[in-house]
């Protein structure tokens, strides 16, 4: 029986799982962003986070899926970081996030998949392979509906004061936090898109207040406009969709599909399990 490793990667954790004898066992670790850290400071991570179990098994196979592996560079930077740490593994193959996702959700059926967690992404996928691709235009320009997008908003109105007086409250009881200290955090410091994504949280503990209701449809809704909607199929496919906001907000989800007369499919949030399911 061969021994398989799988990684789900994003950019706050990756979700780790050991497969041997038709048994599974789980770990987390930070999220391994190419983007964000370099070969050395992965293998840092992991060394540190990672249970020995995992490395001293020698897994005959690692099936990757990581946030920012659609770029070769970022690709090839991931798989020779693992060859390192694992010398003895045969096969190490490294695939974007965004094909583990389609994997998890569809498996080998048609669908519109999505994901919302720290970042977001979405795809048509065709039961084999991601036909179609919205492009993403990081959490900067871009993640429409993300965690970051959802934080960016929360400190745009606490810094604005358009907050209500018990919301503003609620925010400064919840982040201590001075402009400049924000600003520091945002410009000046590493992982600033885990950082904004960490004021989400904000969403959830204020859940029924008309403006916390109105940041929620407003952002995913424009994750619908910029992302769902480019893709025909939507119309005639369930839209899947995996990561802590999709998750934690499936409401505002099915109400999204509901007044679009879209079909909502799986939401997820985590893929891992789909992708034991897959791969097992």
């Amino acid at each position: 029986m061969s021994t398989i490793l799988l990684a789900d990667s994003g950019s706050t954790n990756t979700t780790w799982c050991l497969l041997e004898n038709n048994k599974s066992k789980k770990a987390v670790t930070q999220g391994l962003s190419p983007y964000f850290l370099t070969r050395n400071q992965m293998a840092e991570i992991l060394t540190a986070e990672l249970p020995k179990r995992f490395i001293e098994n020698k897994p005959d196979a690692i099936h990757f899926y990581g946030t920012g592996c659609a770029d070769p560079a970022n690709r090839l930077l991931i798989q020779q970081m693992l060859k390192g740490l694992f010398p003895g593994t045969k096969k190490i193959a490294v695939e974007t996030d965004l094909m583990g996702t389609a994997r998890a959700l569809c498996g080998n059926e048609k669908g519109v998949v999505c994901i919302l967690g720290t970042g977001s992404n979405s795809c048509y996928y065709n039961g084999k392979k991601i036909a179609k691709n919205s492009p993403g235009l990081g959490f900067i320009l871009g993640d429409e509906g993300s965690g970051a997008y959802l934080g960016k908003k929360v400190i745009q109105h606490a810094i604005y004061g358009m907050f209500e007086p018990e919301l503003m409250d609620k925010f400064q009881t919840m982040f201590p936090l001075t402009r400049e200290e924000i600003l520091e955090s945002v410009y000046r410091k590493p992982l600033p898109n885990r950082y904004l994504a960490s004021f989400a949280q904000f969403l959830t503990e204020c859940r029924g207040h008309y403006m916390v209701e109105n940041i929620l449809e407003d952002a995913l809704n424009d994750f619908f406009f910029q992302h769902i909607f480019k893709y025909r199929e939507s119309w005639s496919l369930p839209i899947h969709f995996t990561g802590s906001v999709a998750y934690g907000f499936r409401d505002v989800l099915k109400m999204l599909c509901n007044s679009y007369e879209l079909k909502l499919g799986r939401v997820l949030k985590d893929p891992m399990d789909g992708l034991i399911r897959f791969h097992r």
